[in-house]
């Protein structure tokens, strides 16, 4: 699939003590939800905070929309969600939409009222954000940056403090945004909850250690990697062919490159198309420094 991109990235290096931040050359497409997914400690938050220009002090090239706004502009289209909270401690819910109508121009109080009201924070409205549960200070992150007028949404863990019923939400929520942009707006966000937020993801980017190490659309994914379950006795050898191989005591899985399926002539498996969770495990697998259980 031919796409534009809403973002390129080139030569993009951050070092910390111990860990590099290091993507030779990445792409996110225009008018999709494109996922990060990762470990902790992957280097999502950081890819992010560099995109959303919390962080400065990194080596690379990062252009928006071809470079064609400048980065005043580009603030301003692109709404920022961080997976802590970035409110001050003693402002309200109702305070908030005051200070976003004071720094963007595209802010809709009314519209984050509605959204407030619609997500059952606005009972809240008075309350500190220090007194908030972790789901409410999201709530009320989303609403704020859902009530502007923005062409990409850059959202960090969005789902990770929010309850089953809100996630589901949270996906209607990124899925009307852009089909209502009809092409033009885009949503780039980093998840752990795979499984959740794989029907609002069009697009996947699984990092391990600081690097992009697969990525593409969700359906290019599932047809290049085949769920493989085997025999007991068969184990030893489909270990060598298999990705994100396990065993159990009842048998063997793992993913196999839909290439390289004649590997497993002769032996007796079962093949299915695998889900993405499954594929991000598998993949991380292979590039993580967590120790396998034994």
């Amino acid at each position: 699939m031919k796409t534009k991109a809403v973002v390129k990235i080139k030569d993009l290096k951050k070092r910390f003590k111990g860990f590099e931040l290091d993507i030779r050359e990445l792409e996110i497409p225009k008018g999709f939800a494109t996922a990060l997914i990762g470990e902790n400690g992957a280097g999502k938050s950081t890819l992010l905070n560099i995109l959303a220009g919390v962080r400065l002090d990194y080596k690379g090239e990062v252009t928006y929309y071809n470079g064609s706004l400048t980065d005043e502009e580009v603030r301003e289209v692109n709404g920022y969600v961080a997976a802590s909270n970035y409110f001050l401690p003693h402002w309200t819910v109702e305070a908030v939409a005051e200070l976003n109508e004071l720094l963007f121009e595209n802010f809709d109080k009314g519209k984050y009222e509605s959204l407030c009201k619609d997500l059952g924070i606005w009972e809240s409205k008075k309350k500190s954000v220090s007194k908030l549960s972790d789901g409410m200070k999201m709530k009320t992150m989303l609403a704020s940056v859902f009530a502007r007028e923005t062409n990409m949404l850059l959202l960090d863990e969005p789902a990770s403090p929010l309850d089953p019923l809100m996630r589901d939400e949270l996906c209607s929520m990124i899925r009307n945004y852009i089909d209502e942009g009809d092409g033009d707006k885009t949503v780039f966000f980093s998840t752990h909850n795979v499984a959740d937020m794989e029907n609002v993801t069009d697009y996947a980017m699984i990092m391990e250690q600081g690097k992009i190490v697969e990525q593409g659309f969700v359906e290019d994914l599932k047809a290049k990697y085949i769920l493989v379950k085997g025999e007991k006795e068969d184990a030893d050898k489909l270990q060598g062919i298999l990705v994100g191989f396990q065993k159990n005591s009842y048998g063997c899985e793992g993913l196999c490159l839909s290439e390289n399926l004649n590997q497993l002539a002769g032996f007796d498996v079962a093949t299915e198309t695998p889900n993405l969770s499954q594929i991000c495990v598998a993949v991380m697998k292979q590039y993580s420094k967590l120790k396998k259980a034994v």
